[in-house]
């Protein structure tokens, strides 16, 4: 097989519930390496519930996950993956520095704990590519929301992942800060990093995007290249019958969803 096209995620029939309220009703979804899809749709559609589920986060109830070819249940190589939650406060509450944050994002890499020249090193690194190494030193409290999503996704690009997943990494972010993921994440395509991305809509990422998956009810409604169209799905007031959806099939009403 072609190494570009080894999956580096498999969703086969994956089907899970928060508390009792099913969220994923059967999802397949492959990413393949080198690739960067988004996972789109309005909220209540599943979306950070399926990349929850690929890092073990929400449970699965039915289905298979495979990372880079292994059963999710055996996968041990954490270090591999990068992932990027929903904006958060970066330090969870807890008084640190911006390299200290980062820096727990080395760890998988490290032996013991015990930093290495590389590992300092991947640290200013990732701090670079996102422009905050001026802010190495500052408490991550006194950042401003879009400085603490460069600092989350430096966190996940300090252990040099293969496969980076990012949780709506545009969301309430400023254009400036806006520019520099994107920039980052171009940086990271052509590095070969394999990216899955939730999004509210495709933005100014459109351009890295090769596939776009859209989700509605816990269902995979549309998969293939981003389009304006395809884009639509995720806003609210969208209303039509999709032309994959069976006869008979109700409109789908976005702006509708919880």
């Amino acid at each position: 097989m072609d190494a570009k096209a080894e999956p580096v995620i498999s969703l086969r029939g994956v089907r899970a519930e928060l508390g009792s309220r099913p969220v994923l009703r059967g999802v397949d979804l492959t990413v393949r390496r080198g690739e960067v899809v988004a996972l789109l749709g309005a909220n209540g559609s599943g979306k950070s519930t399926a990349v929850r589920s690929v890092i073990g986060q929400v449970a699965v109830g039915a289905g298979e996950i495979e990372l880079f070819g292994a059963p999710q249940r055996r996968f041990r190589d954490w270090a591999r993956i990068g992932y990027v939650p929903q904006r958060t406060t970066a330090a969870g509450g807890v008084p640190a520095t911006v390299t200290e944050v980062v820096s727990s994002g080395r760890l998988s890499r490290t032996r013991f704990g015990v930093f290495r020249k590389a590992d300092h090193a991947a640290v200013r690194h990732a701090l670079e590519l996102v422009g905050m190494a001026d802010r190495a030193k500052d408490s991550v409290d006194a950042l401003s929301g879009g400085q603490h999503q460069r600092v989350l996704i430096a966190r996940a690009l300090a252990a040099e992942p293969e496969l980076l997943i990012m949780d709506e990494p545009m969301a309430g972010v400023d254009l400036a800060s806006q520019e520099v993921l994107a920039r980052t994440l171009q940086e990271q395509v052509a590095a070969g990093t394999t990216v899955l991305l939730v999004l509210h809509e495709l933005g100014p990422l459109e351009p890295l995007i090769d596939r776009a998956v859209v989700l509605r009810d816990g269902c995979v409604l549309h998969d293939g290249p981003p389009t304006p169209a395809v884009g639509q799905h995720a806003l609210p007031g969208h209303d039509h019958v999709h032309p994959h959806a069976p006869a008979g099939a109700e409109p789908i009403r976005t702006g509708l969803l919880s």
